[in-house]
């Protein structure tokens, strides 16, 4: 027999011991849910790309809340599915008083007050173009964008948002929006910038929830180079400085490494974007049988937790609540 100080499976013996040294965990605590409102009554409709996700009418998505809150889920993300026929080059919708987008938060808050909502900041879902800012002859104008951002940030935070996430990825947009919200007097709103978003293949199914896709060109010119980490710190510098209370990284699972460099480098709480593509690769294997979709499913999110994500934005919020709560 070899003489060894030193035999790590000694910690690995039994469940128990395996528990009492595990270096990371999930909570529910941990997750923002992402969901997608819709015109309409008595309605939700299944996204085809991201099985069990569904875009609901205020009706339904109310009554689809309490089983939300009833899994111990504390905090959603909510995203609007407007008609093209709403669309317009400057997003004018998303200002509208009476707007689907600004009614859903007013009615959650009111009736689920303790619910945290996050909202989200950006032209897209309302733009003629499917592009993040104001298209001019081709290019995506950065400082008028940045003004309608402005206005959007204070229109959702006097719905009730409790949380604004600038998903745009536009220049200066989080220290405008700060000054904005703070001068209107919503000094406790926060804002969790999108601080290292990915110009990403993994976004698809999300573009066929809000059906937003950009009408020509990609969105290179704003989302961030796959290839780049040190301008993730440059973008995370930028935005600490503006004022964000908390950033984000997405996607998040082909970018763990991205999430580990702002956790080291900065002190305030790190999201990461389980994205809509991360959700739909393990439901397809999971249904082809390839995988076992529960195990493939958490070993992703506690990477994801090891890496340094403090919040998880996922679709898979209400599956795990399920896990975890049994």
């Amino acid at each position: 027999m070899q003489i060894l100080n030193r035999r790590p499976r000694r910690n690995r013996a039994t469940g128990v011991i395996r528990a009492m040294v595990q270096e990371n965990t999930l909570s529910v605590n941990d997750f923002i849910f992402p969901m997608f409102v819709q015109e309409g009554t008595s309605t939700k409709v299944e996204i085809k790309s991201m099985p069990g996700i569904y875009r609901f009418t205020l009706d339904t998505l109310l009554e689809e809340l309490k089983e939300v809150q009833s899994l111990g889920i504390k905090s959603i993300c909510l995203f609007p599915n407007y008609p093209e026929s709403k669309k317009d080059k400057y997003g004018s919708e998303s200002l509208v008083s009476d707007t689907l987008y600004l009614k859903a938060l007013s009615e959650i808050k009111s009736k689920f007050p303790d619910l945290v909502i996050m909202t989200d900041v950006a032209l897209d879902p309302y733009s003629s173009d499917g592009h993040d800012g104001i298209v001019d002859n081709g290019k995506i104008i950065n400082d008028e964008t940045v003004e309608i951002l402005v206005k959007m940030s204070i229109a959702q935070a006097k719905a009730g948002a409790d949380i604004i996430g600038p998903s745009d990825m536009m220049d200066g947009r989080i220290g405008a929006i700060r000054k904005g919200l703070d001068a209107e007097g919503f000094t406790d709103v926060s804002i969790m910038a999108y601080t290292a978003k990915y110009a990403s293949a993994f976004y698809g199914p999300f573009r066929d929830a809000l059906e937003s896709a950009p009408k020509f060109g990609d969105k290179k010119t704003y989302q961030m180079n796959p290839a780049n980490v040190k301008e993730a710190i440059l973008e995370a510098e930028l935005d600490f400085a503006e004022g964000a209370d908390i950033m984000m990284v997405k996607p998040a699972f082909s970018y763990l490494d991205v999430i580990k460099a702002l956790k080291e480098n900065f002190n305030i709480p790190i999201s990461a974007y389980n994205v809509s593509g991360e959700y739909a690769m393990i439901k397809a294997a999971a249904q082809n049988g390839w995988i076992d979709g529960d195990k493939a499913m958490m070993e992703m999110l506690l990477s994801m937790k090891r890496a340094g994500a403090d919040i998880i934005l996922s679709y898979f919020a209400k599956e795990v609540a399920v896990l975890l709560n049994d």
